[in-house]
């Protein structure tokens, strides 16, 4: 990378010598000669380096340090000067300057200090670089909790290794979203990342997705077909629900984990693939493997890494930091401009038991930020049966002879139903307060008193 770099020195001599010598080292130079001059250059188009005079007329050096800092803290500033005192170099430095030159500055120290900066800023580049394709690879797995650490920390670990992994957790925990974190982190991720849900194809086109098949090889086989294996060399394959693996085609496949090789459908060729395997399934595999719906040694060769996932209700610390994530990506999606949820609404969603877990919070995130009239999400955003809870859906029909209790209850819930649970409207149409509301949801356990 070519790197640009601003000399400031209201000597003519001084300022020609330096521009060429960087020049010549490689460097994209322009010259400036007082600092209002170089000011006026960085407010235009930002420079990597800034080498600068101290003893100017008008701005010093020091004044252009100090608000070349200002505006741009990545800018490498080295100063020169040909009056050098401890007191000024302690003072440079404290306000960000890289070096202290004292002149006359010798080309072949002009150029050894630039090309020491230079690697600083190849340094930068490069950990800005990995910063990002961290965020990337991990910009959909939000949380702060031991659980999600513990995840995070698996996925570093692992990520180099050959061997097979097994991810297991409830379905909407983000199973798929740790393969792919996985991939990504690897030194696979210029290679491709294949996925097959086993669950989604009839069991007659498992093999072929699989393995491909030749032309001619069955009626429907008008041309050679390249099986998911076969296009994952290089990176990862995802079997997504391995549960679901028909039980003819388990032995074939566990020769592949084993061999690594295969053969198309209709072909005796083998082909050798480099692949890293990953697998993932929302049952528990150790009853399939008793029930006889899974090979034990297929178990064996799958689960070399586990990874299992805990539900959402497990780790309820994550929901803001969920709810505030899906809230930026939906805004982004739907040009909205929802700044967050007030303290109701994320006491609702913490109490709430999410059984389709962190997939079910993104739906109703998604649903409340383009059906919201406002710029904070509250409880009435959500739906009644998030606000009211699950008892909600077990409510006797109301019948002749009913205890006044009972049928309060259920004028109450059906109210709040009716009204996706805004405690105002309903409080309305009954005739009663929201404070009278609040008091019996906590008597019917449904909602504390707050």
């Amino acid at each position: 990378m070519k790197y640009s770099v601003l000399i400031v020195d209201d000597d003519k001599i001084v300022n020609e010598v330096a521009t060429e010598t960087l020049q010549r080292a490689g460097y994209d130079c322009r010259s400036a000669f007082s600092g209002e001059e170089a000011l006026a250059i960085l407010d235009d188009s930002p420079v990597d380096i800034v080498l600068s005079d101290l003893k100017m007329d008008g701005m010093d050096g020091i004044e252009l340090l100090r608000q070349t800092k200002k505006f741009n803290p990545q800018t490498v500033v080295v100063v020169m000067t040909a009056f050098g005192t401890i007191e000024t170099a302690v003072k440079a430095i404290r306000l960000g300057a890289y070096d202290f030159l004292v002149k006359p500055v010798l080309p072949a120290t002009l150029e050894h200090v630039l090309s020491r900066v230079t690697e600083i800023l190849e340094l930068r580049s490069q950990n800005e670089i990995m910063r990002r394709d961290l965020a990337d690879r991990f910009q959909n797995i939000v949380g702060k909790s031991k659980e999600i650490k513990e995840i995070f920390d698996l996925i570093q670990t692992v990520a180099d290794a050959r061997s097979t992994i097994l991810i297991t957790g409830a379905s909407g925990t983000g199973k798929e979203l740790v393969a792919r974190a996985i991939h990504y982190t690897s030194g696979r991720r210029s290679g491709p990342f294949i996925k097959l849900n086993c669950a989604a194809l009839p069991e007659n086109l498992v093999e072929a997705e699989l393995f491909g098949y030749e032309k001619g090889a069955f009626t429907d086989a008008k041309k050679t077909n390249h099986g998911r294996f076969e296009l994952a060399d290089g990176g990862t394959l995802l079997l997504d629900e391995i549960s679901e693996m028909p039980l003819n085609l388990q032995a074939k496949l566990l020769r592949v984990i084993q061999e690594r090789e295969f053969e198309r459908i209709g072909s005796s060729s083998t082909i050798k693939v480099d692949i890293r395997l990953i697998a993932t399934s929302n049952r528990n595999l150790k009853e399939y493997v008793s029930a006889g719906k899974l090979r034990e040694d297929l178990f064996f060769r799958l689960n070399v890494i586990p990874i299992h996932l805990c539900p959402l209700n497990e780790r309820k610390e994550d929901i803001p930091l969920l709810a505030r994530h899906f809230i930026a990506t939906f805004n982004t999606d739907n040009g909205k401009s929802v700044r967050g949820l007030d303290n109701e609404a994320l006491r609702l969603l913490t109490k709430y038991h999410w059984p389709g877990n962190v997939r079910e919070l993104e739906n109703l995130v998604e649903r409340a930020v383009v059906t919201t009239k406002g710029e904070i999400l509250t409880e009435d955003d959500f739906p009644a049966d998030l606000v009211l809870g699950p008892i909600a859906d077990d409510l006797p029909s109301l019948k002749v002879p009913m205890k006044l209790e009972e049928g309060s209850r259920y004028l109450i819930l059906k109210t709040l139903e009716k009204f996706n649970g805004n405690k105002t409207r309903a409080a309305d149409a009954l005739g009663i307060t929201t404070r009278t509301i609040r008091n019996k949801l906590a008597e019917y356990r449904l909602q504390d008193s707050r």
